[in-house]
């Protein structure tokens, strides 16, 4: 994609209908990718992956680079591999699987983004933990704050830094010929790493 620029709109993507929100907005997707520090050459793990919308934009910032987006949905797979195929990038493996399971296969990660874990959380975070190479980020985007507590305390369990970030966004609407706001749901973006790196 010659023409990419960072922030592509969801309504770009494939994702599941009726639309239930189940694609990570733009703006929350750059601050993630933002937090993630994605290289030209990074090894990404998009875990719980959804349409894909991560994986297809952290495999544009990785061109030299590998993607694998893992998810349990088979719904979901097919709307990944349509939007692997649209936005024709060809370093995204698409993995039907509920991680923890199959995470042995893959190289060891440079950056790792969890969208959805399955209630597998902690296990991820500690498969993560042993395999995330030197300099490496995780990154886990949660909506409630038992997820967001989760994350933080098994982020902590081993042994990593935590830093948060809560999204509150609000885009622009029409209302009456004026422009109004309509607020997004919070999300948390918690960002692990471990000390000294």
């Amino acid at each position: 994609m010659a023409d990419w620029t960072p922030g592509i709109p969801e309504d770009e993507f494939n994702y599941r209908q009726p639309k239930r929100g189940l694609i990570t907005k733009t703006e929350v997707r750059i601050l993630s990718l933002a937090k993630l520090r994605v290289r030209e050459d990074s090894v990404v793990w998009d875990i719980g992956a959804g349409s894909g919308s991560v994986s297809i934009e952290a495999a544009l910032i990785a061109r030299r680079g590998a993607v694998y987006a893992l998810e349990k949905n088979a719904e979901d797979m097919d709307l990944i591999r349509q939007n692997i195929e649209k936005f024709g990038v060809r370093n995204v493996t698409a993995i039907n699987a509920r991680a923890p399971e199959r995470l042995d296969e893959l190289p060891d990660p440079d950056a790792v983004f969890v969208g959805g874990s399955g209630g597998e959380m902690r296990e991820i975070l500690q498969v993560v933990g042993k395999r995330l190479r030197p300099g490496g980020r995780v990154v886990v985007n949660a909506i409630t704050l038992d997820t967001a507590h989760e994350t933080v305390s098994g982020m902590k369990e081993i042994g990593f830094e935590v830093e948060a970030v809560l999204a509150q966004i609000a885009r622009s609407r029409p209302l009456l010929g004026m422009m109004s706001f309509e607020a997004l749901n919070p999300v948390y973006i918690i960002t692990g790493k471990r000390p000294g790196e």
